[in-house]
């Protein structure tokens, strides 16, 4: 299976580290012209030292009118519309379990806003172009949190992430027609970045020892594992898969 991207416009959000990085390093190298955010300018400098084309752009992706703003500013710069949206910013906006009478609205909030609500208004903007080309992939990056409760114990994460899962399924209904695929990876547990980094480190060598033991593959997750399900998702050979959820978890 040979997969390649040359001169696919590609846009992937929360790139300057994990996942994000990974995957737009992966389509760089596969010949994509790569559009790349974050809020981190020194990250993303760091994420486009690489093979291949990565342009970036750091900005808070939350804010009104950013996702639609960036992705005109693509399609101006790239000539033709999207041709792969990759929605991976997100996470727990450095929040910790707490019981849900200690959780304050806005908290709430926050972590709806870059999980869920990003997604929302990127797919609304590149919607446009990819309905006119008849052709387009999205892949948002769920996680195993959007298929039962979180480990983090945060709910907003998991309700959110459960959001991007029926998002994704909706859309795939809307965009079917166009030629258009949107599918989701749900990545297991993997050290990608601080916040992960931390829970891992709170379980202690006997919880860390157990979580090990209920992954079939008897290894944590790496970031360039979701980048390869992301960029099979993303190609030509998987045309005809849309709307689904896809665990990339070592067997959870």
């Amino acid at each position: 299976m040979n997969i390649q991207f040359e001169g696919v416009v590609v846009a992937v959000t929360g790139a300057g580290h994990g996942y994000g990085r990974a995957i737009a390093r992966g389509f760089a190298r596969l010949g994509a012209r790569v559009f790349a955010c974050d809020l981190s300018a020194e990250e993303l400098k760091e994420t486009a030292e690489t093979e291949g084309s990565i342009t970036t752009a750091a900005f808070d992706l939350t804010a009104k009118g950013a996702a639609a703003g960036w992705i005109r500013d693509i399609e101006t710069a790239g000539g033709v519309p999207v041709g792969v949206l990759v929605c991976n910013a997100g996470g727990v906006r450095g929040q910790s379990n707490r019981p849900i009478e200690e959780v304050p609205e806005e908290d709430w909030h926050a972590i709806f806003d870059i999980n869920a609500h990003s997604a929302f208004n990127l797919a609304k903007a590149v919607a446009p172009g990819m309905k006119r080309a008849k052709a387009g992939r999205i892949v948002t990056i769920s996680s195993g949190a959007g298929l039962k409760a979180s480990l983090t114990g945060i709910q907003a994460y998991c309700a959110s992430k459960h959001a991007l899962v029926g998002l994704t399924r909706q859309l795939s209904r809307e965009f079917g027609p166009y030629g258009i695929t949107v599918n989701s990876v749900a990545p297991g547990f993997a050290l990608s970045n601080a916040a992960t980094i931390r829970q891992y480190e709170s379980y202690g060598a006997a919880g860390q020892k157990a979580l090990l033991e209920r992954i079939a593959m008897r290894r944590l997750g790496e970031p360039e594992d979701i980048a390869n399900a992301v960029m099979f998702l993303a190609s030509a050979q998987a045309g005809w898969i849309t709307g689904q959820v896809l665990p990339v978890d070592g067997g959870t």
